[in-house]
C-alpha cells in the first residue's frame, strides 16, 4: 500500500504548494475541501498544473495521483481516509481550524495503523499546529486523550511561498512563485522518525524561522499592501516602485531586523540579507499580486500575534524602536470597506462603533500595562478621528 496524505483545502496553496511538494515526494493525495465547486472540479480531473515563476522565467509541473471528498456531504468517508492515512496537512486559514478539527479527531481516534499520523498545520500563523491539535483534544473523548499521541503527532511548520491573484479561468491550474521554504519541527516525532517529504527543512527549534518568515515576510507584503492601497496602487510591484513606500516598508524591516537579530542569533549581515531577498521577491512584476488581495483581512493582521503586533509589543518590551511598525499599523487600520473583504467592512465598523480604549483592546489583544499599549492607543484614535 502506498503513501497518503490527507490536505484540508483544496485552494491554490492546498493545491499549489502544500500538494505539490507532497506529490513529488511520492504520496497519493486526498484533498478534503467544502466548496463544491473545488471538489467537483478535483474529482473530474485526473490532473492539473503547477507553474513556478521566477525573473528567470516559467516552468510547469503535472500534479496527478489523487483523490477528493466533500466533508460536508461525506464526513464518514474522511474519518476512514484519515484513519488510514500517513500525514494530514492543512492550509484553510488560521480561523478555520476550529471548524476542521472535529473530523480530524474522528479520523484520528478511529486510527489503528501502528504508526502515528503526522499532522502538520501548513498556515501563516505562529503555533498553527498547536491550536489545531488544542480543538482536536477538545473533541477527542476524555478516556482516549492519554493515547492520543500514540495515533497522532503534531508538529508545528512555517511556509514561505507567494501566491499571487490567479489568471481567469485557470481552473485548478496554479501560478506560484518558485521560491519557497517549508520548515517543519522534528521533535515531536520522536524515535518514530518524521514523514519522508524531501522539500520539508526539518529543524529542532522552529521559532526563529516563523518569526522571520512572519515578522519579514508578512510584514513586508501587508506593510507593501496597505500603503499601496492609501494611494491607489494596483500591485505590490507598483507600491513597491514609490520610493516613499519602497522606504517606509525598508523602516519597517529594519525595525523587525533588529528583534530577529537580537533576539534568535541571527547574524545582522544574514538578516540584512534576508531582508533584501523578501523585497526583491516581493517587487517581483512576474507575480502580479493585488495590493487588496494582500491587504484582505486585516483584523486578524492586526492581532496580537502577528505582523505588525508581534514585533512591536517584543521591541517595545526590550526598550527597541518601534515607530515605523506603527505606521505601517496606522496604514492597515485604514484599510476599511474593502469589496470582497468582510474583514474590512468589520474593522471599520469597530472603529466607528467603540471607544479608542475598547476598540484597540479588541483588535490588538494588548494589555493595557503593556508598554506598546498607549502608543498603539494614539494610533487608534488618530485613524478614529480622520474616519469622522
Amino acid at each position: 500500500m502506498g503513501k497518503k496524505a490527507i490536505q484540508f483545502g483544496g485552494g491554490n496553496i492546498g493545491r499549489g504548494f502544500v500538494a505539490e511538494f507532497l506529490h513529488e515526494a511520492g504520496y497519493e493525495v486526498v484533498f478534503i475541501d467544502v466548496m463544491d465547486n473545488i471538489i467537483n472540479s478535483l474529482q473530474n480531473s485526473s490532473s492539473y498544473e503547477v507553474t513556478e515563476i521566477s525573473e528567470q522565467g516559467e516552468s510547469t509541473k503535472t500534479i496527478t495521483n489523487y483523490r477528493a471528498i466533500n466533508s460536508k456531504t461525506h464526513e464518514k468517508d474522511v474519518v476512514q481516509e484519515i484513519a488510514t492515512a500517513d500525514v494530514v496537512t492543512c492550509a484553510v486559514g488560521p480561523n478555520i481550524l476550529k471548524f476542521i478539527a472535529p473530523v480530524i479527531a474522528k479520523g484520528i481516534d478511529a486510527r489503528t495503523v501502528s504508526k502515528p499520523l503526522a499532522v502538520i498545520a501548513c498556515e501563516n500563523a505562529i503555533g498553527a499546529t498547536d491550536t489545531l491539535h488544542g480543538f482536536i483534544k477538545e473533541h477527542t473523548d476524555k478516556q482516549r486523550l492519554e493515547s492520543l499521541y500514540s495515533r497522532a503527532q503534531f508538529a508545528n511548520s512555517a511556509i514561505d511561498r507567494i501566491v499571487p491573484n490567479q489568471p481567469p479561468n485557470s481552473g485548478l491550474n496554479v501560478r506560484i512563485e518558485k521560491f519557497y521554504e517549508w520548515v517543519v519541527e522534528k521533535t515531536p516525532f520522536g524515535d518514530v522518525g518524521h514523514p519522508d517529504i524531501p522539500a520539508i527543512h526539518w529543524v529542532d527549534n522552529l521559532e526563529p524561522y516563523i518569526e522571520r518568515k512572519l515578522f519579514t515576510v508578512n510584514t513586508g507584503h501587508a506593510t507593501t499592501a496597505y500603503a499601496g492601497h492609501l494611494v491607489e496602487k494596483s500591485t505590490i510591484a507598483d507600491a513597491l516602485h514609490d520610493a516613499t513606500i519602497r522606504e517606509a516598508v525598508q523602516k519597517v524591516l529594519n525595525e523587525t531586523a533588529a528583534l530577529i537579530v537580537a533576539k534568535h542569533n541571527i547574524s545582522e549581515k544574514e538578516q540584512k540579507d534576508y531582508v533584501n531577498t523578501i523585497i526583491t521577491r516581493i517587487s517581483n512584476p512576474y507575480l502580479e499580486d493585488n495590493v487588496e488581495r494582500v491587504g484582505r483581512a486585516p483584523i486578524r493582521k492586526v492581532s496580537r500575534k502577528e505582523r505588525f503586533i508581534g514585533p512591536a509589543a517584543q521591541l517595545a518590551e526590550r526598550g527597541l524602536k518601534f515607530d515605523a511598525l506603527l505606521g505601517g499599523l496606522e496604514t492597515a487600520l485604514r484599510f476599511q470597506n474593502v469589496p470582497g473583504d468582510d474583514e474590512s467592512v468589520e474593522l471599520a465598523k469597530i472603529l466607528k462603533e467603540l471607544s479608542a480604549d475598547d476598540a484597540t483592546t479588541k483588535l490588538t489583544g494588548l494589555e493595557k500595562e503593556h508598554p506598546l499599549y498607549s502608543h498603539v492607543l494614539k494610533v487608534v484614535e488618530k485613524v478614529q478621528k480622520d474616519s469622522k
